[in-house]
């Protein structure tokens, strides 16, 4: 039992250290979308795109080391030679890429039309930010989740307070008083949104410099391969789950006029983001779960809890696709706050139903992690991938970030549904199809209907809800009594 207290311990920590700092940076959009920051959807366009890159570059520079590092430190007796190469090899490929990105950085600039103040602050970041992937690693190696999660929360706040001083403080005192007059630069609005995030992730790095002082800097050649090759495919699954994410961003950048991408992608960017509503729940319910896949693998007849799992995931996520959809002009005000960025409000339901069906994927995906298949989801992120560049491709010329949107959704059901007829191949789980089926269709039917063809008629919608929450009560009442009980 005290093993059990001490996983789920440390799982709430994890996760509570990986939704918090969603939750708060979600905070910054009403900030960025006011009148009085970036009113010209144009600007959080600019904005969106380099945080695009941010992602993809993100997960290149750590290309797999940090899952590489967990296996081979759990596996090799000589823990501290595990340490001591992963630590070189990131330090070696972050210095590398941070030479040759700050040598070339004007043509960079030029290639991706992006202004090149810009791109020196993000090489800066992009080097703070892999210098801290394997200590982060060791911290949860190690079981420090309480260090782990305030230094991660620290992070947020940073940059979130550095955020608010630099766009609204720094201006007004400025205009009232003249202090500030030497750093406070007009229309700077975007360079201070970057200068923000590398302070955060300075201030990270020195929270984190004892881990380097402690280590013996030996690196071993033959170890370096073996974790390589580990990490290689999950190199290749982090870059296609990146192209899913974000990388519609810089198609659309590429692929529509240049008088108008920016805009579009602003307006698109910030209405996706009441798309968190369901991204944190998901994200929440794996970080929460995952480690429940683990411990009860070798339990007789798990696959009718895993069953069991999924059938509550859906109902729950099927009640806040409907929520959300059914209030979302409600909400929009209050996160979205110039009226600039709502035209792109059509997306709201189809990004909210895509992260849905990303959620349900990584339910499913548990066959993969229990076999010791994973090279499935390299597999099914790559397809994934394809639709998402192929759809984007074809179709953002003429139906702009709507395109996206729906690539967004063809390619999260895709890897659901692949993941699912795999799944029942090597490693069948009683599911409750026609259950998971009557909420999937209820719900995205009543939403559809909602927002499509009831949109601000609340009665209606309201009326929707409450048919759909009474269904979802009386099918789960006998289970939500035991949840209750224990």
């Amino acid at each position: 039992m005290s093993g059990f207290k001490s996983l789920f311990k440390q799982t709430f920590i994890y996760g509570l250290a990986t939704v918090l700092p969603r939750m708060l940076s979600f905070l910054l959009v009403p900030l960025y979308t006011s009148e009085a920051v970036l009113a010209n959807p144009a600007e959080y366009g600019t904005v969106s795109v380099i945080f695009s890159y941010f992602v993809l570059f993100n997960v290149i520079l750590a290309y797999g080391m940090e899952t590489a590092f967990f296996r081979f430190f759990n596996k090799e007796d000589d823990k501290a030679k595990v340490i001591n190469t992963a630590t070189i090899s990131l330090i070696i490929s972050s210095l590398g890429f941070f030479v040759i990105a700050l040598l070339f950085q004007n043509q960079i600039a030029n290639g991706i039309d992006i202004d090149v103040k810009y791109i020196n602050l993000v090489i800066w970041i992009l080097l703070l930010d892999a210098l801290v992937i394997i200590p982060f690693a060791w911290l949860r190696a190690n079981e420090k989740p309480m260090r782990y999660a305030f230094i991660k929360l620290l992070n947020v706040i940073v940059n979130i307070g550095l955020n608010l001083f630099f766009l609204l403080a720094l201006k007004q005192l400025t205009q009232r008083s003249g202090l500030f007059e030497s750093i406070y630069k007009p229309n700077f609005e975007i360079s201070y949104i970057f200068i923000a995030n590398l302070v955060a992730s300075a201030i990270t790095l020195l929270a984190m410099l004892s881990f380097y002082t402690k280590i013996k800097y030996q690196f071993d050649k033959d170890l370096w391969k073996q974790m390589f090759r580990y990490a290689f495919p999950v190199l290749i699954a982090g870059v296609a789950f990146s192209i899913n994410e974000t990388f519609d961003r810089i198609l659309l950048k590429e692929l529509l006029p240049a008088d108008i991408a920016e805009s579009e992608i602003g307006m698109y960017s910030a209405c996706y983001k009441l798309a968190l509503f369901m991204t944190l729940f998901a994200t929440a319910y794996r970080l929460g779960i995952e480690p429940y896949f683990f411990s009860h693998a070798k339990t007789d007849n798990p696959q009718k809890n895993y069953a069991n799992i999924l059938e509550f995931f859906v109902a729950f996520g099927s009640v806040i696709l409907l929520t959300v959809v059914v209030f979302a002009d409600v909400i929009k005000p209050f996160i979205i706050r110039s009226e600039a960025y709502w035209e792109a409000m059509w997306i709201v339901p189809i990004i909210l139903l895509a992260n849905f069906c990303l959620g349900i994927y990584h339910n499913l995906s548990v066959w993969y992690k229990i076999t010791d298949r994973t090279k499935f989801g390299a597999y099914i992120s790559v397809i994934g991938a394809i639709i998402t560049l192929a759809i984007n491709f074809v179709f953002i010329k003429k139906y702009s970030y709507k395109a996206s949107a729906i690539a967004t959704l063809v390619a999260y059901a895709s890897m659901m549904l692949l993941s699912f007829y795999f799944g029942r191949k090597y490693y069948p789980i009683p599911y409750n199809l026609k259950k998971i089926g009557l909420y999937l269709t209820i719900s995205i039917g009543f939403s559809m209907l909602s927002f499509y063809k009831y949109r601000g008629i609340y009665i209606a919608g309201i009326a929707m809800l409450i048919v759909f929450l009474g269904l979802v009560i009386l099918l789960e009442k006998n289970q939500l009594r035991k949840v209750l009980k224990r």
